[in-house]
């Protein structure tokens, strides 16, 4: 079985009810909670797995939040230094 994601027009989602329930034995309809609460879930758990994997694997590093908190502020006074008027 495969799962797609259809988009219906309110004005016919009657119709397409009516189609579905008349093919009920090889369509089953339910609602994703998921995109419900985020219509760009699957997009981000997809994103989110990439960079699991790339810090899995060495590819990326995990820091603390203080050390990158320390490194946003060198490179703040950096550039202020820089571009100051």
């Amino acid at each position: 079985m495969q799962t797609v994601v259809v988009q219906v027009q309110d004005d016919y989602i009657q119709k397409f009810m009516n189609y579905v329930n008349n093919h009920s034995e090889n369509i089953t309809i339910f609602k994703d909670e998921n995109l419900e609460n985020d219509s760009f879930f699957y997009e981000r758990k997809k994103e989110l797995n990439l960079i699991r994997t790339d810090i899995k694997n060495g590819k990326s590093k995990l820091i603390l939040f203080d050390e990158f908190e320390d490194k946003t502020n060198k490179l703040e006074k950096k550039l202020k230094l820089k571009y100051a008027n």
